[in-house]
């Protein structure tokens, strides 16, 4: 197979906590499924810490872990972001926000310091995460007429397709997720089926 169609994210929230010199640092990860989430995630953090000094932040986004974002929050450079982005990398997990929310305890980390705090407090978020598999399915619509069902369900169970839309007018239409590795085998099942249409 030329690509991995299954990737790694989490269930839900999950939380974390690093303490170092009196500073606090309480991580936060988030599933997310696209980049407008984040700004609503980081504002509503904000309002619950309004005291914390820093609110750093890492994202991933795609299957293919292309996308991702960092923001060290007034942190010196590399020392927030890129820690908790790193460590999203070393779990391989994808389509997530790490947020670690800093209350400053007097007492300077220096930037060793600073990353390993980052870190730890990530890294005890995703320790905490429930880590779920998720496979990358493309969508199809497909059409046929009524007497075509009992071949194309049976098509849908064999196969493990899942069905997102249904609709029974005149003719039936689907909605179907199909796991990117199975396309090939299932279109040439269903093309096999008179009149069945696809797009």
């Amino acid at each position: 197979m030329l690509f991995d169609d299954t990737y790694k994210t989490i269930e839900e929230i999950s939380e974390g906590v690093y303490r170092d010199k009196g500073s606090k640092f309480i991580a936060y990860l988030y599933p997310l499924n696209s980049e407008n989430e984040v700004k609503e995630i980081i504002s509503s953090l904000k309002a619950i810490h309004p005291k914390a000094r820093h609110h750093c932040w890492a994202l991933r986004l795609s299957p293919d872990r292309t996308i991702f974002r960092l923001n060290d929050d007034g942190e010196p450079s590399g020392t927030a972001g890129r820690p908790i982005l790193n460590t999203l990398l070393s779990n391989e997990l994808t389509n997530i926000l790490g947020v670690v929310v800093r209350y400053f305890g007097g007492t300077l980390l220096g930037v060793p310091g600073l990353i390993n705090a980052y870190k730890s407090a990530t890294i005890d978020a995703v320790k905490n995460a429930t880590i779920i598999e998720k496979t990358v399915n493309s969508i199809f619509r497909i059409e046929f007429a009524h007497p075509q069902m009992n071949e194309v369900m049976k098509i849908i169970k064999d196969e493990d397709v899942k069905i997102s839309n249904q609709n029974f007018d005149l003719n039936c239409s689907f909605l179907l997720e199909v796991r990117q590795s199975h396309v090939n085998k299932v279109l040439g099942k269903l093309e096999k089926i008179d009149g069945l249409k696809w797009k």
